[in-house]
């Protein structure tokens, strides 16, 4: 009765997100406040709805009712009690049924916050939420049913897709879905702004906490899966290039360039077709991601379910959305003023230098993403793009990028000096130089780019400190740290973000490092990588709650023959699923990482051994939260707390200082 409960749910909740669709846009073009009411309980009301149906089943899959074919197409009874939970997302309805919930929060979230925007903004907004929450539950229940029942109900469910099994990908889906959906609300605002005709410093200042909270946890979520993908799939890597990686990168970067449009927007009252334009894309680009991978157009070992049959119904929702918007686009836009000057030399010419170069390697990532699927369609033809694609045309243009970071953070607004803006940064500058230095001599004979990105990286953080230290750098110590202390905290945030941008590029240019060994190694014989060498102690089998593993015991020794540590990599077999997994063992020493994976067991009772030395390997992603921590602070600045400023009644009774679209 409960799983009927819940699709009933989601039907009233399609038809609540109707109303809200309808009604506040109908009530702002026609100042009816009744109407325009209706937004509030709307969308509340259909988020505990779809809240009630996610949890009816989340019910389902903890309590192993094998009735609903999606628990037995996911599960296991014997299944650890995370992995029961996590397999409520683990597959392509509920994965959905959770886009969905998370769409419905957000525009609820927006529905409270009263006091932050306009009436009639939030109302359009709350609006054009809604129409993307009702086309999503409208695919569900036509296409996606996750409460579908078997009747008569199996003894048993099918599991889990082993490869799902693991804490990260518990994780990764939700983070990457509330950096998904959060960028919905900006697409939404920057519709709204569209239809009212309405863009200034109040629109920006609205979009941009959203902007942030959506770019904070999709850099948490990429993260998450590079790791997943690096312990997981046992061979070693970090980021392969895979289609549905890239289809999680271009929303990071157009979202990263839309962050530092809105405050151009903010502080100059500038790029503000830019910037509606840029919130547009970031969104279609979520958008484009999930048909990806729910279509059917490609497989991935990051997708969870394949369906060719369901590639329409998403393809009709671009069209609806993506192409929709950048008609409502190329309609209004033209009657927008751009706003305030600049000279290049400044803040705002930095500023839009970085959403160049964000842009064009946005472009670069969807090309080489797009092409095979589109050559493919045409000529039936198939050829893949990989890395050497990738690193000959995306990083050309991020090293200029990156260069550049710093001296935007220097530059003054409206006008800057160059040569001031340079002086300050000799100790950033001088740091990247020693590291590049330091390393060529310690490191003679070696790859001679890795120096250059360690160097880069280096320049990176100094610099993010340099900015602080230039800003609080008073007439004494004591004064200095007290104008340290007051800084907004989006100038700590800022700088943190960019401090982590250089310890992920430090990260990903030490790779260039690393040491691989792969060979047969019979028992209490050794493999060397790097300064450590591994010995094979023992093989042992161990049984799980629904698998059964093959481990290698491994003591890792470094280059004085001290013990280090032990290693304990495996492969496990699912019977349910008859399918084997690497299982790789990690050992961290410092800020680098010995890996360990195993392959198959030869007759003699030799073990193939893949063993890793990675130095400085988890700057990569320790970097990636101080990204995400910067972006969390700068979120808790004074001015994201509180609303817009009121006008004045003489104010309100003159014309609006906004920039409104010409009469029609």
């Amino acid at each position: 009765m409960l799983i009927e409960a819940g699709h009933y749910a989601l039907a009233l909740a399609l038809a609540l997100s109707l109303a809200q669709a309808v009604m506040p846009v109908w009530a702002a073009r026609t100042g009816d406040p009744v109407l325009r009411g209706v937004a509030v309980p709307a969308a509340l009301a259909s988020f505990v709805c779809i809240a009630f149906a996610f949890g009816a089943l989340t019910f389902a899959h903890v309590t192993s009712d094998f009735s609903v074919l999606n628990v037995f197409e996911n599960s296991h009874a014997l299944k650890p009690m995370v992995y029961k939970i996590s397999g409520v997302w683990g597959n392509h309805e509920g994965s959905m049924l959770l886009w969905v919930l998370i769409l419905a929060l957000f525009g609820a979230i927006v529905a409270l916050a009263r006091d932050s925007v306009p009436a009639t903004l939030r109302a359009n907004t709350l609006g054009v939420q809604a129409t993307i929450t009702f086309v999503f539950l409208l695919f569900i229940l036509t296409t996606s049913n996750p409460f579908a029942r078997l009747n008569p109900a199996p003894v048993e469910g099918r599991d889990l897709n082993p490869i799902l099994q693991d804490p990260g990908l518990a994780i990764h889906p939700p983070l990457l879905y509330l950096g998904y959906v959060g960028f919905s609300i900006t697409f939404a605002f920057a519709i709204a702004a569209l239809i009212e005709g309405r863009l200034d410093a109040v629109w920006a200042r609205a979009v941009r906490p959203w902007t942030l909270l959506a770019w904070c946890f999709l850099t948490v979520g990429i993260a998450m899966g590079s790791y997943w993908a690096y312990y997981e799939l046992g061979w070693g890597g970090w980021w392969f290039w895979d289609p549905v990686e890239n289809a999680s990168l271009m929303p990071w970067l157009a979202g990263t360039a839309l962050i530092h449009s809105t405050i151009v927007m903010e502080k100059r009252d500038a790029l503000k077709v830019w910037t509606v334009l840029l919130a547009i894309l970031t969104f279609s680009l979520s958008l484009l991601g999930t048909f990806l991978v729910r279509s059917g157009v490609l497989t991935s070992v990051h997708t969870f379910a394949t369906d060719p049959a369901r590639g329409t119904f998403i393809l009709a929702i671009l069209v609806l959305f993506i192409g929709g918007s950048l008609t409502l686009f190329a309609w209004r836009a033209p009657s927008l003023r751009q706003g305030g000057l600049f000279a290049p030399i400044s803040r705002e010419g930095a500023l839009v230098l970085n959403n160049l170069f964000l842009s064009a390697a946005c472009a670069t990532v969807l090309v080489g993403t797009l092409y095979p699927l589109v050559l493919e369609s045409l000529t039936a033809e198939k050829i893949s793009v990989g890395a050497p694609f990738f690193n000959l045309t995306f990083l050309p243009l991020v090293v200029p990028l990156l260069l550049a970071v710093p001296f935007g953070q220097t530059l003054a607004w409206k006008r800057g000096d160059l040569i001031a803006a340079a002086q300050r940064l000799l100790v950033g500058v001088a740091a990247g130089i020693l590291a590049v230095l330091g390393l060529l001599a310690i490191r003679a004979g070696g790859p001679v780019a890795a120096p250059l990105g360690v160097g880069l990286g280096t320049y990176l953080v100094v610099g993010a400190v340099m900015e602080i230290v230039t800003r609080a750098k008073g007439g004494s110590l004591g004064l200095s740290l007290r104008r340290a202390t007051g800084l907004p905290r989006s100038a700590w945030g800022t700088a943190l973000a960019h401090a982590g941008v250089g310890l992920t590029v430090i990260g990903i240019a030490a790779q260039a490092w690393s040491v691989e060994a792969l060979a047969t190694v019979p028992r209490g014989g050794t493999l060397t990588a790097g300064p450590y060498t591994a010995t094979l102690t023992g093989v042992v089998p161990r049984t799980g709650p629904n698998y059964t593993e093959t481990v290698a015991q491994l003591a890792i020794r470094g280059s004085d023959g001290a013990l280090e540590g032990r290693l304990e990599p495996g492969k496990r077999f699912y019977g349910t699923r008859n399918m084997a997994v690497s299982e790789a063992s990690l050992l961290t020493l410092g800020l680098g990482q010995v890996y360990a994976s195993v392959g198959e067991s030869q007759p003699d009772g030799a073990l193939g051994i893949r063993l890793y030395y990675k130095p400085l390997v988890l700057l990569i992603w320790l970097g990636a939260v101080v990204m995400a921590l910067g972006g969390g602070l700068s979120l808790t600045d004074r001015r994201f707390r509180i609303g817009a400023p009121a006008r004045s009644r003489s104010r309100a009774q003159a014309p609006a200082p906004t920039t409104p679209v010409a009469a029609e």
